[in-house]
């Protein structure tokens, strides 16, 4: 009696992790009354070609890295022919902190894949029960060592399914994170032009103010001569210091950009006076920007491929929820030995082994197995609605910063012309002023018209270097092999 109730609750612990299993010897002694100290390990084979599949896979598709500057495409930011521009984007790619996490995501959902991967693989959980109990006759101690094995057997591949829809989240992870670098390398190059532009503008600005300081000298002698009136004086008081106003702007907009650029290449911004930049003169983009591309190219983006990654897994989603209604078929054993002296611990007179299975079919859940397909189905229209708006998305912003860069380009055009004519008008007033024919104010008052003008064509000229870096956004950085097709 009392071996065949130390079999019956050592049977019921197992029937806690497991299935049913039968019994096949009745033979044991010794008894437990509690358990202590389970511990859950995999078979050493299973354990090394697990670890083998992984580093063979992750080789293959996640590469730490490899192909991280080929996501930015260097290549094409040389078109710049600025070096210190190519060292932002090489120092962003190794130190900007959201790309750092982007690769960590992908690392977070590569171990999910694993653990879900784990439910296609049989569990083994073995413990140690030292016990002490009284049944009938006089107390007595014990051990015990069970050994379960427990294994549902994927016959319709549910949980192969749902490890396929994990292992999509984790593809689309890698999208994400060469989206992440794209739009790290667009917003370095956008940020430091934009530094750049503000170098031009400062410059010009403090030119301007010069001027104008000088006019507001002028016109205080001719006021107080009598030649001109307090009114015109106090307006050129005031355009005085409305220059010196915006060149305080001017320069607070420079340096809340270089913390920007600092930030984006993961330095303190304590340390903008470090950076360097090249001469706003010498700043020129010399790649070649189409004016058409195939539509081909939106088949590359990561945030297309990232829609058409999330739609299969949602596919793969509606199949596993299917599945839900099918059997399900569990397999399970159990070996326990039990003796009340640890020497004769393992011996096969103190062994009880069973094996056994299961299948169960769902009858009746409340309905939450049918409303979980459903719900399923609707998640898949939702992402193939979405994967629709991605793919009219991209297409949009490829037309949308082909048509800016074009429609710059003209305006930029249009304000060289302006900036030639007023060049010309400039250098007849020198002429008019060393002749005496004009005054040395209309003169001051002429080459701040050139300063203004050059002022408009230098902010054209680094919106049209912008454009290109939003065209090179809106490509996924895939410039290589676009030719124009005009």
């Amino acid at each position: 009696m009392k071996r065949f109730l130390s079999f019956a609750i050592i049977t019921s612990l197992a029937l806690s992790y497991t299935v049913p299993v039968l019994a096949i010897e009745d033979t044991i002694a010794g008894s437990a009354d509690k358990s202590t100290g389970i511990v859950v390990t995999d078979k050493k084979e299973v354990k090394k070609q697990k670890k083998e599949k992984s580093k063979k896979k992750k080789s293959a598709k996640v590469s730490p890295q490899k192909n991280k500057y080929e996501y930015v495409n260097l290549e094409w930011w040389k078109g710049f022919n600025d070096e210190i521009l190519s060292g932002y984007i090489v120092r962003a790619v190794e130190n900007n902190k959201d790309l750092k996490m982007a690769t960590l995501t992908i690392d977070e959902y590569y171990q999910n894949v694993k653990a879900q991967r784990a439910n296609e693989l049989p569990t083994i959980q073995a413990g140690f029960m030292p016990g002490y109990a009284k049944v009938f006759g006089p107390s007595q101690g014990s051990f015990g060592l069970p050994i379960i094995a427990s294994y549902e057997l994927d016959l319709f591949g549910k949980n192969h399914n749902k490890t396929d829809s994990i292992k999509k989240l984790w593809e689309a992870s890698i999208l994400d994170e060469r989206a992440a670098y794209i739009s790290i390398a667009s917003a370095v190059g956008s940020t430091y032009i934009d530094i750049v532009r503000h170098d031009a503008l400062i410059d010009l600005q403090e030119d301007i103010v010069k001027l104008r300081k000088e006019i507001f000298e002028i016109m205080s002698i001719s006021n107080a001569e009598g030649i001109v009136s307090t009114s015109d004086l106090v307006k050129a008081n005031q355009s005085y210091i409305a220059g010196v106003s915006e060149l305080t702007d001017l320069k607070k907009e420079r340096t809340k950009l270089l913390h920007q650029l600092a930030v984006l290449v993961g330095d303190s911004p304590n340390n903008i006076e470090e950076y360097q930049r090249i001469d706003y003169k010498t700043l020129a983009y010399s790649g070649v920007i189409p004016e058409y591309v195939s539509s081909d190219i939106i088949l590359q983006r990561p945030d297309y491929l990232k829609a058409e990654k999330m739609l299969e897994k949602a596919g793969l989603d509606v199949r596993a929820a299917r599945k839900e209604l099918y059997p399900t078929i569990n397999l399970g054993g159990l070996v326990f030995f039990n003796s009340k002296y640890f020497e004769s611990l393992f011996t096969t007179s103190n062994m009880l082994w069973g094996i056994g299975g299961g299948l169960f079919q769902p009858l009746f859940m409340g309905g939450r197995i049918k409303a979980n397909l459903k719900a399923k189905k609707i998640a898949y229209e939702k992402s193939l609605k979405n994967y629709e708006k991605v793919n009219l998305t991209s297409m949009q912003e490829v037309n949308d910063s082909l048509v800016t860069v074009n429609m710059d380009r003209e305006k930029l055009s249009k304000q060289k012309e302006i900036q030639e004519l007023e060049k010309e008008d400039f250098a007849i007033s020198q002429i008019k002023f060393t002749e005496g024919v004009i005054a040395k104010l209309d003169l001051n008052q002429r080459e701040e018209n050139l300063l203004s003008v050059n002022k408009t064509v230098y902010e054209s000229q680094f919106d049209c270097m912008i454009d290109y870096i939003s065209f090179y956004k809106a490509v996924a950085a895939n410039t290589n092999g676009i030719k124009s097709e005009a």
